[in-house]
């Protein structure tokens, strides 16, 4: 037995790239060693005491602090341009923000002086018209020291904003919040470890700037003479001196890179994982109804759910006598009228209060149309009119269209209760009053008792009932829902699900709810919405489109065999091989679309003698449970793929296993054709 922290061979590094890599190591190493060594460490306080040193020191830091303000007023905008907004040129732009890490400070200090010099191409203007000289001024020092060391606040949060996904931003302006507003509550946040490394290096560099500062500004005791000129003075006169002073610049910036640990990009903070939820947070709440939790509140049990929550409920449940929810005494109504051009074509038009289920398969257009309703894609186009008001020029945090992304987009940084208020205060609703309506919300929906927790701190179930409630209660007035529920397990989507249909009933906008769970779309949905390559192939009732789906992949989504044809006047002749008798066939030569039901096809080990039409031999490919049942699918060359549903007893009768041969068989009668 191996004995535990003992390398094993195969874990060795060769040793060509090892050797290179501790040569490395010394070779960077050494020097800073050498000033270790050579350190007078009895005379090192009386060195960095000296006047001169104290006034360089004094002001290395005022000139390191200004450039850093500085840098942060310029990089931070042009980081956030060059990570967001796509322009021609981008790549010289980038090119020419970085030129300065690469650059020799001494060509920079030039590059400065021929730019903003007495005789300089701004400089004359500058000294005539504002009576503003850098050359010789403390202003000079920290003009050079920004143009060496912004760079590396540029790059550092350019590189934090890459990382952030802008969902979190197109949330928070679907939600009513300006680009300004959504930059400075939830960008920085977000951005922040990387906005502070690179505000650290950025100082680090600024505080070490020497040869751009003595080239344009000069050597001035007390006016442009900072830390490290001071070091190349005194290395001619005082050489241990000189050695004390580059100990204390080399003591700061390893402090720099300690405290920043390698995060020299920064981690957004969405990045977390999620932690387990803890006791007693569940996702469904102690009610059957999911509208209340289990527990105290933890701001207090007055604010707990309360006589909204039980309105609300006894409202949704139908019972008439049931007094409303004081938000749905009278709701106002919008109706949606869209015309959509682009990758994604359709007119679209809905009452007040009607749930729309999208579905269709991966690259239909179903996040393509809820991006152009949002205004966020250049790929379609929607002419939208909600109510009585065409806000089809209108950005996207004045549409009054709420976005919840498929997982919640809530804002790491803050707590359930803030989310949940943040649309209404950047509607300008007051602080008090943004916080009542969210902790009604947040009752409503079950949650209020997890107001004070941040996101990482709650469940799948709980965080999209806190996106949901922080949606509705920005007051939108068309709702847009990107597979809410797809992320959850199966018992907890029944449980939101049930949340969701409750609030939705009383909804005065329009929803449109993109799925691809047949149980959401005949649950949740008034109509549903069938798309395929940009285009409407259906839209129709639930129950009409369960019954005759006009696409073969909504007819497999809700479990039923599928298969486009041509109509004879016996029935199918299909796409895939093979014909399909059936009854009442549309006329002949018509596009047409065979559904069978999985428990309409018989199963047998022989050929089948009797009344069937329709008898394939077939081979098992496949066979999966489907709660109490077993779904077996058969493939054959004389008809398309078809899948049976038979009992676990039937399979074991048969013999049923991967490879067997058997026959299939459906009746005329069970096969229905609908015209495409």
């Amino acid at each position: 037995m191996k004995r535990a922290g003992v390398r094993t061979a195969g874990t060795r590094p060769p040793l060509t790239l090892a050797l290179p890599a501790l040569l490395a190591v010394a070779f960077l190493t050494l020097p800073l060693l050498g000033i270790l060594v050579r350190t007078e460490w009895g005379e090192l306080a009386d060195h960095l005491r000296s006047p001169g040193t104290v006034e360089a020191l004094k002001l290395s830091l005022v000139v390191s602090f200004w450039a850093l303000g500085l840098s942060l007023l310029l990089g931070v905008p042009l980081a956030w341009l060059l990570a967001r907004v796509p322009f021609p040129g981008k790549a010289l732009v980038r090119s020419l923000v970085l030129l300065p890490m690469v650059l020799p400070p001494t060509v920079g200090g030039v590059a400065l002086l021929l730019a903003f010099g007495r005789r300089g191409l701004l400089g004359p203007w500058l000294e005539s018209t504002f009576g503003i000289v850098f050359p010789f001024h403390t202003s000079g020092a920290v003009i050079a020291a920004t143009f060496v060391a912004m760079p590396f606040l540029v790059i550092s949060l350019e590189g934090a904003l890459g990382g952030l996904r802008p969902r979190y931003e197109e949330t928070a302006a679907s939600l009513g919040a300006s680009p300004v507003r959504v930059f400075f509550t939830v960008t920085l946040p977000m951005v922040a470890p990387g906005l502070i490394a690179g505000a650290a290096l950025t100082w680090a560099r600024a505080l070490g700037e020497f040869g751009a500062t003595i080239t344009f500004a000069g050597n001035l005791p007390g006016t442009t003479q900072t830390l490290p000129l001071q070091v190349y003075l005194l290395l001619q006169d005082e050489p241990e001196a000189a050695t004390s002073v580059s100990l204390l610049l080399l003591a700061i910036a390893m402090g720099v890179l300690i405290a920043l640990r390698g995060r020299w990009t920064g981690t957004p903070s969405d990045r977390r994982p999620r932690p387990a939820p803890e006791a007693g947070a569940s996702d469904t709440g102690s009610s059957d109804s999911g509208l209340s939790e289990s527990g105290p509140s933890e701001s207090g049990p007055a604010e707990s759910a309360g006589p909204e929550s039980a309105s609300a409920s006894a409202s949704a449940s139908g019972d008439p006598s049931a007094p409303a929810a004081a938000e749905d005494k009278d709701p106002e109504r919008w109706a949606l009228h869209a015309e959509v051009t682009g990758f994604t074509r359709l007119t679209l038009d809905a009452a007040p209060g009607t749930t729309i289920a999208v579905v269709g398969p991966n690259g239909a257009g179903k996040t393509t149309l809820l991006r152009a309703l949002l205004g966020l894609t250049p790929r379609a186009h929607a002419d939208l009119r909600l109510g009585g008001e065409d806000v089809t020029a209108l950005p996207p945090h004045r549409r009054h269209v709420a976005w919840v992304p498929q997982d919640g987009a809530l804002f790491p940084h803050m707590s359930a209760l803030a989310n949940t208020a943040y649309g209404l205060r950047a509607q300008g609703v007051a602080r008090a009053e943004a916080r009542r309506e969210a902790r009604t919300w947040l009752d409503r929906l079950g949650v209020g008792p997890l107001a004070h927790r941040r996101p990482t701190q709650l469940s799948g179930g709980q965080a999209q009932r806190v996106a949901l409630a922080r949606a509705l209660a920005a007051r939108p007035r068309l709702l847009v829902l990107d597979e809410p529920l797809a992320a959850l397990d199966q018992t907890t989507r029944a449980h939101v699900r049930h949340t969701l249909r409750t609030h939705l009933a009383g909804f005065g906008g329009v929803c449109l709810i993109v799925t691809h769970d047949p149980v959401e779309a005949v649950s949740l949905a008034d109509r549903v919405l069938v798309l395929d390559e940009g285009r409407a192939l259906q839209d129709a009732t639930p129950v009409e489109v369960t019954r005759h789906p006009r696409s073969p992949w909504v007819a497999r989504m809700l479990g039923r065999n599928a298969w486009p044809g041509t109509a004879t006047p016996e029935g199918l002749a299909l796409s895939g091989g093979g014909t399909l008798v059936a009854t009442d066939p549309p006329p002949a030569g018509t596009p047409a679309l065979a559904i069978v039901a999985p428990e309409a096809v018989s199963v047998h080990r022989e050929r089948p003698e009797g009344s069937p039409r329709n008898v394939w031999p077939g081979t098992v490919r496949e066979i999966t449970a489907s709660g109490s049942r077993l779904r077996v699918l058969i493939t054959s060359d004389r008809a398309p793929d078809l899948v049976a549903e038979i009992t676990p007893q039937s399979a074991a009768e048969l013999g049923l296993a991967d490879g067997v041969r058997v026959w299939t068989s459906v009746k005329a009668t069970e096969a229905t054709i609908v015209p495409l």
